[in-house]
């Protein structure tokens, strides 16, 4: 029979706990017998649990009322002072460098954003006077990015859009003259999304950067390549501005400048290729910077080595590419096989290359075997990998022409800059003649480079002042339709016909006054 005893106190009428112990008389007995066997079973619960059977003792609370309870919360919490060293120590820490530094981010986006509520997307509130008036051209100013700080007098020598955040943009600058003091090298990473004035990262090396790229399957990563023939490596996730890797400066990887980065391959496979003036071409791996994996000798048919400025690969090729030379010429070359080096050389240039760039429009019809170059020799040359010679040259500018590259959605289009601060955007499908839009940069500063956003919508160039431009481009040129691929195929048809025609009377000419030469020079022969 189970039994209950209650022990209760009680001081000025109230109860200040009660305990209820609770036991079965038999099995008391029993326990009571047993337990000093249980010593050695006992010592080793932990502290506070009884075995099976055993009297608990549990705590009651005393019962308060629903006013001493809301007084209870009522009351302030007082809040410790840190010390002055307990500070330091927060504010040293990377976990709140890391929450200053995205909060500040986030702030600044939202600072700098203005919306207009009533803003009318038909165009058709105030009558004509609403249509857009932006709707018949194709190229317009969209905004500028200029850091006074970190880009004021730096010549922007490259520029790449991240794969991953297709809103970001990576900038190459050079030192600035003015400052001395400042790193040579600066890398910054600007965000077209918000109307933010300053750069998303900034990054910097003490030589001047000349080429920069995302790493394509490392959202974090952005690698650069110095003057002083060094790669480096920034991560965004570290709280320094410096990099985590460099390649070393030895005769096993680049001495000379390296103005060519590319990384090919896929998410499991890819590596990094980049290239100096002395024609050595470096394959590496990014998990490790300390020594290149492969390395190439690039010579031309004198065994020289070829000072490459520019480099470009075939769409969806990692063996074979095509390098653009301070001789004026363009080579074709592969990295592995039996024919490993150069394969091809194209001439057709008088001046040194400044841009090479291949079709890379994806489509019913393949175009990757087309590539365009522009040169000093104030041309733009259009080239197919089965032919030596150019299939087309436009030369509508006047001035050095200092960079060319292919739309990403459109098969005919593409932008090119000049030396006297224009910008032009050619559509092969309706005018190879001149381009057709152009716009003049304020200030007509030297265009280094352009660069299409990875959508097709927006067109950036920098200029060698430290800014860059940023222009939208018209919907249709943007997206194009289904029969401009077939349109484009014509039109490149077209220029083998001129091509083959333009050398039938180069012939007919060549072949006119030699005959008439030889005619005249016979011996005359007596009439009978």
């Amino acid at each position: 029979m189970g039994q209950a005893v209650v022990l209760s106190s009680r001081v000025g009428g109230n109860d200040l706990f009660t305990t209820v112990l609770t036991y079965d008389d038999g099995q008391a007995e029993d326990e009571e017998s047993s337990l000093p066997h249980l010593d050695g079973f006992q010592s080793k619960l932990p502290p506070g649990i009884l075995p099976h059977g055993l009297p608990q003792v549990k705590e009651v609370q005393p019962a308060i009322t629903q006013v001493e309870k809301e007084k209870e919360m009522e009351k302030p919490k007082e809040v410790r002072e840190l010390s002055e060293e307990e500070k330091q120590m927060v504010m040293l820490s990377e976990e709140f460098k890391r929450f200053i530094d995205r909060s500040s981010r986030v702030v600044e986006r939202a600072l700098a954003e203005t919306v207009n509520i009533y803003a009318d997307y038909t165009g058709t509130m105030d009558g004509d006077d609403g249509m857009d008036d932006k709707s018949h051209q194709c190229l317009w100013l969209n905004r500028c990015f200029f850091d006074e700080r970190w880009s004021r007098n730096r010549c922007v020598t490259a520029i790449d859009w991240s794969p991953q955040f297709p809103e970001l943009l990576a900038a190459a600058y050079i030192n600035n003259d003015d400052a001395p003091h400042d790193p040579d090298g600066v890398c910054l990473v600007w965000n077209t999304k918000f109307k933010k004035t300053t750069p998303e990262f900034i990054f910097h090396c003490q030589s001047p950067v000349i080429s920069t790229t995302f790493a394509r399957f490392h959202p974090n990563l952005i690698l650069g390549s110095t003057y002083s023939g060094q790669v480096v490596l920034w991560d965004n996730r570290v709280q320094k501005r410096t990099p985590i890797q460099r390649t070393p400066l030895s005769a096993t990887a680049h001495t000379h400048p390296v103005y060519c980065l590319k990384v090919v391959g896929t998410q499991n496979a890819h590596n990094l290729i980049s290239i100096s003036t002395d024609g050595k071409l470096c394959s590496w791996s990014l998990d490790m910077l300390s020594q290149p994996q492969e390395t190439l000798e690039l010579q031309n048919k004198q065994s020289k080595q070829i000072a490459v400025t520019q480099l470009a690969f075939p769409s969806g090729d990692v063996n074979n590419f095509v390098v653009g030379s301070e001789d004026g010429s363009i080579y074709s070359a592969c990295r592995h096989g039996t024919r490993a080096g150069v394969t091809e050389t194209y001439e057709g240039h008088q001046g040194p290359i400044t841009g090479v760039d291949t079709h890379a429009v994806p489509g019913g019809i393949d175009f990757s075997h087309l590539f365009l170059s522009s040169s000093l020799d104030w041309t733009i040359k259009l080239w197919s990998l089965k032919e030596n010679k150019p299939l087309y040259s436009f030369e509508h500018n006047s001035d050095y022409v200092y960079d060319v590259a292919w739309s990403p959605t459109h098969p005919a289009v593409f932008a090119a800059v000049d030396d006297s601060g224009r910008l032009d955007l050619w559509n092969l499908n309706q005018d190879t003649e001149v381009p057709t839009a152009s716009a003049m940069v304020d200030g007509s500063p030297a265009l280094n480079r352009v660069s299409w956003a990875p959508s097709g919508f927006h067109i950036t160039v920098g200029d060698d002042s430290g800014r860059i431009w940023v222009y939208d481009v018209a919907e249709h040129l943007a997206h194009p339709r289904m029969d401009e691929w077939n349109k484009f195929l014509y039109c490149q048809q077209d220029f083998k016909n001129n091509k083959a025609d333009e050398e039938l009377d180069k012939l007919s000419l060549s072949s006119g006054p030699s005959s008439l030469s030889s005619m005249t020079s016979m011996p005359s022969v007596p009439l009978r």
